[in-house]
């Protein structure tokens, strides 16, 4: 992970946000030195998907935070 991607800005949920990027293109059979070498349509709409992935694991992390928060409040 010390490849730094320009697109993606710093910050804890940038982070996690390569890093499910990551995952989603490892679980495709690809890593992020490999787009560069895949035409570039194949390229871009593999990150589509990656981002997509990405994208619904964060909310769902959020959400899920909020939710323990919410429970945890005194009522």
């Amino acid at each position: 992970m010390s490849e730094k991607n320009e697109n993606i800005r710093d910050g804890p949920e940038s982070t996690m946000e390569k890093i499910l990027l990551e995952e989603y293109l490892r679980t495709r059979g690809f890593s992020f030195k490999d787009l560069c070498k895949l035409p570039e349509e194949e390229a871009k709409s593999l990150m589509i998907e990656a981002c997509k992935y990405a994208s619904l694991k964060l909310a769902q992390v959020e959400s899920t935070a909020r939710f323990r928060e919410k429970i945890r409040e005194p009522s």
